[in-house]
Formats: structure tokens, C-alpha cells, sequence
């Protein structure tokens, strides 16, 4: 018995010693596995969604947004990016950015108009966790809200310059009134305050005499109503036009293709648009600002609740010189005193 007793204890103790070694080696696995799932785990996910008050497709705006939101996601794995389309219809915008918001799926909204500074801001108070980066618009003071404005006050007045010296110059489709006209896809405070006093201030370096004729298209897309505007405008002395109307802008420029006078472009190259009649043309680094703006945001050190401008002095405005439809079109004369003007500015 005493044997038999003796001989089942230890036998007892090998499996007793048995069992604790696997259970120990279980654990030791299980933390082994545990390390390297960890380690392959990826990044939690950060979502992008980009809303385009409008489409991307023929808006230079729109398609730099794009572009640059695009180029700062593919930098990282764990980032998704989505692009809405929101449409031309600017009553439907803060609905369709607060079923964005609603889903709560959304690490940023980021979007570019100077309406929808307001918009967001609208949108923030019902959904306050939300993140928006609001380009080519300003807004202070919000500390969901990241806006980035260019100096669009510098780049009317780029524009502006060189519509007095083609109003004032022998080019032939000047005529003798004094007059440049600016065509807006709707009135809104930047563009009251800054782009059309700006535009008419460049106009004015070169001639005191100069006046302007401001006319809003009501919307961002009307084509045929651009068209009727510029028409009208011609039909009053006006020779040459800055059109900032979106969709509408292809109405002016065939307008004033057909009359022979000129048009200038705000915000992307324009000349190939319709070479000989678009003679100048400003130009914003959406693209590049997009993107530098996302990439903080994706690493966590975009300062929200700042609102940015940039201007002629970052590199992010400029007056397209280097393009052949320009040198050839536009008499030296002009492009010499124009440059001159470019240069005082900076």
C-alpha cells in the first residue's frame, strides 16, 4: 500500500509538473502570438472625405482640391479617401455636409468655396466632434475648423492691372471707354470686399479714369446666363472681363470670343481656354495646398481653429507669364509693364 502510494504521489507530481509546464509554455506562445499580431495590426483607419460644392470635372479649383487630397492619402496605408460630389444647387450643401458629419465615420471633411466657411460652421453646431478644413475660404475662432485662404485681394489686383492696360492699350479689340467689367457667379463678402474693389484698385494703378461694371450670374454653373451678362456688358463699352462664375465662365468666354474683345482667368491657367481671347491669367496652388494641409492633418498637428491666407510672397499666387498663348497674344509693351507691376507687388 505504502509503495502503491508512494508510487502514484510522484506520479501525481510528474503530471502536476507536466500541466504547469504546458499551461506556462501556452502562456509564453500566447504572448509570442500576441506580440506579433500586434505588430502586424495595422494603423487604425483615418477617413478623408472631400466635398466638392460642385463637380470636380472642368472646375481647376475643384480638380487641384482633388488632386492634392489624393496625393496626401496615397502617402499613407491606413487612410481612406472619399470624394463627393455635392452639386451646383448651394441650398442642398449644408444637408448633404451634415449627412457626412451624421455618420460620424469622418475624421476630416475637407471642402473649398468661400460659402462654406458659414456652412460648416452651420453644420459643426449640430455635430461638434466633427473636423472640417474649409480651402479658399476664412473663418477665425472655431476650433473644429481649419480655413486656408489665398490673398485673393493681391491676385484681383494682378488681374485688374492688366485689364486697364489692355483697356488703355491699341490692342484691337480695345475700344476707347475706360471701362472693365467683372462677372460673379453670386455676391459673397469676399468678393464684394476684396476681389472687386482689388480688381478695380489694379485697373486703376494704370488709369484713374478706369471704371467698373460688376454684374452676378446668381449661381455657379448658368452658362447661358454668363453669356447673357457679358453680352450685355459689351453691348456698354466694357472690353475686357474677368469672369469668376464657375460653370458660367464658358458663357462669358464665348461671348466675348464672338465680340472680339478679351477675357482675363482667376485661379488656374486659362489661356487654352480660348487662345487670343483669354490674354491673362492668375493661378493658386490649390493643389500643393491641399495637400501640405492634409498631411498635418492625417499626423495630428494641423492647428484647427487657425484661419490662413496665403499670398503672392508664399509662392501660392501667381501671374502666368512663361506661357507661349500669352507672349503671343499680349504685345510686349504690355507684358513688360504687367511684369513690373508683378514685381512691385511681391
Amino acid at each position: 500500500m505504502f509503495f502503491l502510494f508512494s508510487g502514484n504521489a510522484e506520479r501525481s507530481h510528474k503530471i502536476t509538473a507536466f500541466r504547469t509546464l504546458t499551461f506556462l509554455g501556452l502562456i509564453l506562445l500566447g504572448v509570442f502570438f500576441s506580440s506579433c499580431s500586434k505588430q502586424e495590426e495595422p494603423q487604425d483607419s483615418f477617413n478623408i472625405a472631400v466635398f466638392v460644392p460642385g463637380v470636380v470635372s472642368g472646375s481647376p479649383i475643384y480638380e487641384m482640391l482633388a488632386a492634392g487630397a489624393q496625393s496626401a492619402a496615397a502617402e499613407y496605408e491606413h487612410v481612406n479617401l472619399n470624394i463627393i460630389e455635392g452639386g451646383s444647387n448651394q441650398g442642398e450643401w449644408e444637408e448633404k455636409i451634415s449627412s457626412l458629419a451624421a455618420t460620424g465615420k469622418q475624421d476630416v471633411i475637407i471642402t473649398s468655396n468661400p460659402a462654406m466657411p458659414g456652412i460648416c460652421a452651420a453644420v459643426s453646431k449640430k455635430f461638434p466632434s466633427q473636423y472640417f478644413i474649409v480651402m479658399d475660404g476664412y473663418l477665425e475662432d472655431n476650433d473644429h475648423i481649419y480655413t486656408l485662404r489665398y490673398d485673393q485681394e493681391q491676385q484681383a489686383m494682378l488681374n485688374g492691372h492688366l485689364a486697364g492696360l489692355v483697356t488703355s492699350s491699341e490692342m484691337e479689340g480695345a475700344n476707347d471707354q475706360l471701362t472693365i467689367g467683372l462677372i460673379a457667379g453670386q455676391e459673397y463678402p469676399d468678393m464684394l470686399d476684396l476681389i472687386a474693389p482689388g480688381f478695380l484698385a489694379g485697373a486703376k494703378a494704370v488709369d484713374d479714369a478706369i471704371e467698373l461694371d460688376f454684374r452676378a450670374v446668381g449661381n455657379w454653373y448658368d452658362a447661358a446666363k454668363g453669356a447673357e451678362l457679358a453680352r450685355a456688358m459689351i453691348s456698354a463699352g466694357v472690353d475686357v472681363i474677368l469672369p469668376i462664375a464657375g460653370g458660367a465662365n464658358q458663357g462669358v468666354v464665348t461671348a466675348a470670343h464672338e465680340a472680339g474683345i478679351y477675357v482675363l482667368w482667376f485661379d488656374a491657367n486659362g489661356y487654352a481656354q480660348q487662345p487670343g481671347t483669354v490674354v491673362g491669367s492668375t493661378s493658386i496652388q490649390q493643389d500643393t495646398a491641399t495637400y501640405d494641409t492634409l498631411v498635418k492633418a492625417i499626423e495630428g498637428t494641423l492647428p484647427y481653429g487657425e484661419a490662413v491666407t496665403l499670398g503672392l510672397e508664399s509662392g501660392f499666387i501667381t501671374f502666368i507669364e512663361d506661357d507661349e498663348l500669352y507672349t503671343s497674344y499680349v504685345p510686349e509693351k504690355v507684358r513688360t509693364a504687367q511684369n513690373e507691376y508683378l514685381e512691385g507687388l511681391k
